[in-house]
């Protein structure tokens, strides 16, 4: 079984909290001042984790060069989720669903940035694809410091499969995409079942994925520049279909 390496202390942190992986050890780096770390520390030590000490050049090699913080929490895989349990997420918190759609993402620090907003916007549920898009590896998880830890994630095989399936359950699905026909957001009802899907960072959506789409949203741009980064923008559209529902 491969074991994740979690090098963020949010991220750390967060693991601890949710409780979804086994951990297996806390490293800490014994030539660093740990005094600001000591609430972490015993907490890993409340949970039963072992504890061991190392020097900062044998961390740097462990991860690989990443700028860590002087802790390193080994962990088994992430834990994936199926869409039954993103509906049954939503239906325990007694509101619509409001599923989040990567298609085809790449870049892991956008995937966490962009997993980082959908925790705090309350998304019940985040579906992926197995091939060629991005899985929620360590740098996702310490980018989106800890959140993707408490979402559900659905690794699919086929995304316009799942988005059928998301259909047949009466969720509207809204494509974040520039084209002609697509519709500014704030002249949109959002607030329903809501499946939000986000294209990959060059391309865009892909065509199938376009098509299956029940409409196409666009964010109002008002200044020179026309195009936002993936992460920004799936965060500004998720904060649109939250608040459309505080309303």
């Amino acid at each position: 079984m491969t074991r994740d390496l979690l090098f963020k202390r949010n991220a750390i942190r967060e693991c601890l909290r949710a409780g979804r992986r086994r951990p297996y050890r806390l490293i800490v780096a014994r030539d660093a001042d740990l005094r600001d770390a000591q609430e972490l520390i015993g907490e890993a030590q409340k949970r039963g984790v072992r504890i061991e000490d190392t020097d900062k050049k044998s961390m740097n090699l462990l991860v690989h060069g990443e700028r860590h913080q002087n802790l390193v929490l080994e962990v088994g895989p992430f834990a994936y989720a199926d869409l039954e349990d993103i509906f049954g997420a939503a239906e325990r918190a007694g509101e619509a669903p409001l599923v989040l759609l990567l298609d085809l993402i790449q870049d892991p620090r956008n995937v966490g940035a962009i997993l980082r907003t959908a925790d705090a916007m309350g998304v019940h549920g985040v579906v992926i694809q197995e091939r060629r898009g991005c899985e929620i590896t360590p740098t996702v998880v310490n980018t989106a410091a800890g959140g993707a830890e408490h979402l559900l994630v659905a690794q699919v095989p086929n995304l316009v499969d799942a988005m059928r399936k998301l259909s047949d359950r009466d969720v509207w699905l809204a494509g974040l995409d520039l084209a002609t026909d697509s519709q500014s957001i704030d002249r949109v009802d959002l607030d329903r079942a809501l499946g939000l899907v986000i294209g990959n960072e060059g391309s865009g959506l892909r065509r199938l994925v376009r098509d299956r789409c029940d409409f196409l949203l666009h964010l109002p741009m008002h200044g020179h520049v026309q195009s936002l980064n993936a992460a920004v923008a799936a965060s500004l559209a998720l904060y649109a279909a939250r608040s459309a529902r505080k309303k």
